[in-house]
C-alpha cells in the first residue's frame, strides 16, 4: 500500500500472476482545519487516519484472496481459457465472495485488545512480581526501566517469532519492497523501475515499526516521571497516556527524518535495526507490486492537482 498526501493505492498479487489494483482520493482533515495540523495534535490525526487506511486495504486485499479461491473463480478462469483469446473474459454471476466489515472490524479490536494485554499488562504484572525479588526496584525510576525493559523484550521476541512463519516472512519481504520503493521515487522524483529501486535499503525512518519502538523507549521515560506506585493506577495511566505518547513518538520520528544528526535522530535507532526483523529483500515482483501501488496513487493524486511526493 502507498499513499501521497491526497490519494493512496494498493496492489495485491493474485495467485495467477496478476496484480489486482485499488486507488481513491484521500482527504486531509488539516486542509479543512488548521488546527489539525499543530504539533501533537497532527501525529494522532496521522495515526487515526493510518488505522483507518489499514482497514480498507485489508479489506480490499481480503476480498481480492477470497475471489481467487473461490469456486466460481476457477469456473471463470476455465471459461476464458476454453474461450477464443480475443474474446471479452465473462462476467460472473452473482456477487464475489467478500469479508464482513463486522469480521474486520472485530480483528482490529481484538488486535488492539492484545497490544494492551502484552506489552501494558504483562510487562506491569512482570515488573511488580519481580519487585518481591528485587528490592532495588521499590525505586520508580528502576521499576519502571525493568518494565519497558521486559515489554522491549517481549516485542522482539514476538515479531522474531512470528517471522519463522512463511507467510508471515512474505508480509516482511512486501514491507521491504515498499522501503525500497519509497526510497527510489524520493531519490529521482519519479515513478523507478524495478532494477533502480533494488539498489537501496530496506530500513526506512518513517515506518511503522520506528513509531513502536520509539513508542516504547518514550514510554518508559514517560511512566518514571510519574510517582504512581500500585498497579491498577499505574495500568490505568499507561493506557491513557497512549494517544500523548504517540503524537510524542511521531513529533520525534517526523523531526529526526528531517535532521539526520540531531539527538532525537539518535533515539530514533533502534527503530530502524529493528527494521532487520520486520523488513527482508524483497522479489522482483513483490517491488513491482509495490511500484504498481505507487503509480496508482501518483496517477490520482496527478489527476487531483496535489504535488507527487509520498506522504
Amino acid at each position: 500500500m502507498m499513499r501521497s498526501p491526497h490519494a493512496w493505492g494498493i496492489a495485491v498479487r493474485k495467485p495467477s500472476g496478476e496484480i489486482a489494483t485499488h486507488c481513491e482520493p484521500l482527504e486531509r482533515p488539516s486542509e479543512k482545519r488548521k488546527w489539525l495540523a499543530w504539533p501533537f495534535i497532527r501525529g494522532l490525526v496521522t495515526l487515526g487516519q493510518a488505522m483507518n487506511l489499514g482497514y480498507r486495504a485489508l479489506k480490499f486485499s481480503a476480498n481480492v484472496a477470497l475471489a481467487s479461491i473461490s469456486p466460481e473463480s476457477h469456473k471463470a478462469e476455465e471459461k476464458q481459457v476454453a474461450s477464443a483469446p480475443s474474446a471479452q473474459p465473462q462476467q460472473q454471476d452473482g456477487k464475489p465472495p467478500e469479508m464482513s466489515s463486522w469480521l474486520i472490524v472485530m480483528n482490529m479490536i481484538v488486535s488492539i485488545g492484545f497490544f494492551i494485554v502484552m506489552y501494558k499488562f504483562v510487562p506491569l504484572g512482570a515488573a511488580t512480581y519481580l519487585k518481591h525479588s528485587l528490592p532495588a526496584l521499590n525505586n520508580n525510576i528502576l521499576f519502571n526501566l525493568a518494565d519497558g525493559a521486559i515489554r522491549l523484550a517481549l516485542f522482539l521476541l514476538f515479531i522474531w517469532g512470528i517471522s519463522l512463519w512463511a507467510d508471515i516472512r512474505r508480509v516482511y519481504e512486501y514491507h521491504g519492497a515498499e522501503h525500497k520503493t519509497v526510497f527510489a521515487y524520493e531519490a529521482q522524483k519519479d515513478i523507478p523501475s524495478i532494477e533502480f529501486t533494488q539498489k537501496f535499503s530496506t530500513y526506512h525512518p518513517r515506518c511503522g515499526t520506528s513509531f513502536l519502538v520509539t513508542i516504547m523507549l518514550i514510554s518508559t521515560l514517560i511512566y518514571a516521571a510519574i510517582p504512581v506506585t500500585r498497579f491498577w493506577p499505574r495500568f490505568g495511566l499507561r493506557v491513557l497516556l497512549l494517544p500523548v505518547i504517540a503524537s510524542v513518538s511521531y513529533e520525534m520520528i517526523r523531526f529526526s527524518a528531517k535532521h539526520g544528526r540531531s539527538l532525537f535522530a539518535l533515539m530514533t535507532k533502534p527503530g530502524l535495526w529493528t527494521q532487520r526483523i520486520t523488513t527482508k529483500q524483497p522479489s522482483d515482483d513483490q517491488v513491482e507490486c509495490a511500484i504498481k501501488a505507487l503509480d496508482e496513487a501518483m496517477i490520482l493524486e496527478k489527476t487531483h492537482g496535489g504535488e507527487l511526493v509520498i506522504a
